[in-house]
């Protein structure tokens, strides 16, 4: 399948040398990096002010997407990460409606962080985008649920395109914007996979399509609060089921809610589905439906990858270089089960314990990059206060495309 990367003259930089690029195309698939306000030497631009923060990154994307031969209007999901509370969700939702116009209704991931990866940045936004390899418009569909939050013109809730489907954000919260069940995450679990389930049957899919899920959930990183959740989530899904990454964050902009879930799910005579859990790879806790590796078509997803064995013991705990190495040999085994390897992924997300600052992210930064052989795939770096277990200080999630 044909490749195309991209790194346009003038674009934002990191400071420090890496193999990655800001978007990557394989075929009618383009998933742009996250997409910040810097520029070409790497510094924060616009302190303290999202707004231009929000413009100035949606201008770096879109630069990407016409590099790549598309535009906004092949957008399917934008997922935007951000320091903030509700009202500075509800102003970036606008803005960016205002930026990408009425027509194109892509669904919208929201996920509020105390921090970033550079001090003073407050948004980082990705893409995925789909037009056909051909260079014509691929034909859609887009469902806005009445039971779901509102949200603007642009937004859809739920999207289908080709045979892919992407969901928003399944939460707990009414069409009012208020919260059902304030602070019970076992209620507030079952109606988000309700309503999951109600969005994926929208588009003409159900559970058993899901080859991916991203959860967020509250919680300060213990077995014990991403259990309660997880164990009723597994219920909803078949065995084999999608693969997963789940990340605790501390509150979010909503009060009394407790957790959140985004699905792409894909259908249609090329979207057969296959599973991989290679042998004596890393367990949960807990026994779950999930697998490690989920293909569909060319298009493989490996869910987040971390430094646990078998028996979901941390190995190097705190050591986030060893735990960095191991994860990404975790992503290679896996891609080694469906014949890939780290030369086919086209998109790589992290979640790293750390702070705002370079130097936590450059730690785990550098020794991902030089996984890859350049041209590497688009990246995104995401710091968060703890991960699933503690001690364990990094996620990585891929996804890859087959060249062949």
């Amino acid at each position: 399948m044909t490749r195309q990367y991209s790194f346009p003259d003038g674009h934002w930089d990191w400071p420090v040398r890496l193999t990655h690029h800001h978007a990557v195309r394989a075929g009618d698939l383009i998933f742009t990096g996250g997409q910040v306000d810097l520029d070409a030497q790497g510094n924060v631009r616009n302190i303290g002010d999202l707004d231009s923060q929000v413009r100035n990154s949606m201008a770096y994307m879109s630069d990407l997407l016409n590099d790549l031969g598309a535009g906004f209007g092949d957008l399917v999901r934008l997922v935007v990460y951000y320091v903030g509370n509700a009202q500075d969700e509800s102003r970036l939702l606008a803005q960016m409606a205002d930026i990408i116009g009425p027509e194109v209704r892509p669904v919208v991931n929201l996920i509020n962080l105390p921090e970033l990866c550079y001090p003073d940045m407050l948004c980082e936004i990705e893409g995925v985008a789909m037009r056909d390899a051909d260079g014509g418009t691929l034909p859609r569909q887009t469902f806005y649920l009445d039971d779901m939050p509102g949200l603007p013109a642009t937004f859809s809730h739920v999207i289908k395109c080709g045979d892919m489907i992407f969901t928003g954000d399944m939460t707990a919260r009414a069409a009012d914007g208020s919260v059902a069940h304030p602070d019970d995450i076992v209620t507030q679990t079952r109606l988000m996979m309700d309503r999951l389930s109600r969005a994926l049957q929208t588009a003409g899919a159900d559970l058993q399509d899901v080859v991916k899920v991203n959860t967020f959930y509250r919680g300060d990183g213990t077995a014990e609060d991403w259990e309660i959740s997880a164990r009723i989530r597994a219920e909803y899904f078949p065995d084999p089921g999608p693969t997963p990454t789940g990340i605790p964050v501390p509150s979010f902009p909503h009060d009394g809610l407790t957790t959140r879930i985004a699905a792409t799910a894909c259908i249609g005579t090329n979207g057969q589905i296959s599973h991989v859990w290679p042998d004596g790879h890393w367990n949960w806790t807990t026994a779950l439906p999930y697998k490690h590796g989920v293909k569909s078509g060319q298009v493989i997803h490996v869910g987040g990858q971390v430094a646990l064995d078998a028996q979901a013991n941390v190995l190097e705990p705190g050591n986030m270089v060893a735990q960095t190495r191991i994860a990404m040999g975790n992503v290679t085994r896996v891609l080694a089960e469906f014949g890939a390897d780290l030369d086919d992924v086209v998109k790589v997300t992290t979640f790293y314990q750390g702070s705002a600052s370079a130097e936590a992210l450059h730690e785990n930064l550098l020794i991902r990059s030089n996984s890859y052989t350049a041209p590497g795939p688009a990246t995104t770096g995401i710091p968060v206060p703890n991960l699933v277990y503690p001690d364990m200080v990094i996620e990585i999630e891929v996804i890859a495309v087959l060249q062949s």
